[in-house]
């Protein structure tokens, strides 16, 4: 059994994340949110919510984290930039984030950059969306890339969407292409999952099951969101004739946070293009590219395994 001062030197080898979600759109940021509450390795100092409706994901984190029993995470909001309300909207219309019992910051880049210069360990700072609010940070505080790393889900290498030999449009770099650009340009350490690795992830068979039979709060929050989305999106035969999972691209960021055991790294030159192209290039930035899996099944048994128990 651990005392007191075991668990503290514990919390100190913790890496402290921030995670910056664009939740609410597509539903793979819901599974890598319940991941990243289930990795004893990282540390949650803030999370913030970016692209469309900033506000109703901010309902969407904080139902997700009261429900878990983590009202100790802050929240910050990002700047809205439309009125999409997402596929998930229904799971958070009633709730009142007004009635949170946790920190809600209203001004989610100034939250975010005082939270990396405050913080005495550097910060991963974790993207699983558009750049907006990461770029918005660069502006306010550039120093910020002192005490922080990145780690995101951007792009497309050498392979697209669910195993597509050719390199394609990949959304979270198309949705807001400058701010890719700026922060891929930036100094500090770069980590991405890009297509290549993230594009063509799915949970079937006998770890989709496990899945399905689990019933700890966090997965019960997961499999309630999919319900809505699939049904939303009119993918139901999912869940109840397919037995699998949308495409999990999320996940791989939560996972290099933490580990690069099972994948592998190469750095490249990359350039985000004008178009939203991410290709090695001679004019691009030194970027870690997480390009190719080392063992894919382990990877999908760990992520099952860490969110069932």
């Amino acid at each position: 059994m651990l005392n007191g001062n075991d668990t503290n030197i514990l919390n100190t080898k913790k890496i402290p994340v921030i995670l910056d979600t664009d939740i609410g759109i597509d539903i793979d940021d819901t599974w890598a949110l319940g991941l990243l509450l289930k990795c004893p390795e990282l540390d949650v100092k803030l999370i913030t919510t970016t692209s469309e409706d900033t506000m109703i994901k901010a309902k969407l984190v904080a139902k997700f984290l009261e429900i878990a029993g983590r009202t100790e995470i802050p929240i910050g909001v990002g700047p809205k930039d439309s009125h999409i309300k997402g596929s998930l909207y229904r799971w958070v219309k009633d709730y009142d984030l007004l009635q949170y019992p946790g920190i809600i910051h209203e001004n989610g880049i100034e939250a975010l950059c005082t939270t990396i210069i405050d913080s005495l360990k550097p910060i991963t700072l974790i993207s699983i969306g558009p750049l907006g609010n990461i770029a918005k940070a660069l502006k306010f505080r550039s120093e910020i890339t002192q005490n922080a790393r990145f780690v995101g889900m951007q792009g497309s290498i050498r392979i697209g969407y669910e195993g597509n030999p050719i390199p394609q449009l990949e959304y979270n770099v198309i949705r807001n292409i400058q701010a890719c650009r700026e922060v891929s340009q930036s100094p500090w350490e770069i980590t991405i999952t890009p297509l290549d690795t993230c594009g063509n992830i799915r949970l079937s068979g006998e770890n989709f099951k496990r899945i399905i039979k689990c019933s700890n709060p966090i997965v019960n929050s997961i499999k309630e969101n999919f319900k809505i989305w699939a049904k939303k999106r009119r993918y139901s035969n999912l869940i109840s004739g397919e037995q699998r999972t949308s495409i999990l691209y999320d996940i791989v960021a939560i996972y290099l946070a933490f580990s690069e055991e099972l994948i592998n790294i190469e750095n490249l030159k990359i350039e985000v293009t004008e178009k939203g192209l991410t290709k090695i290039s001679e004019k691009g930035n030194n970027i870690r590219c997480a390009t190719s899996w080392k063992d894919l099944k382990s990877f999908k048994d760990l992520i099952v395994n860490r969110l069932v128990n």
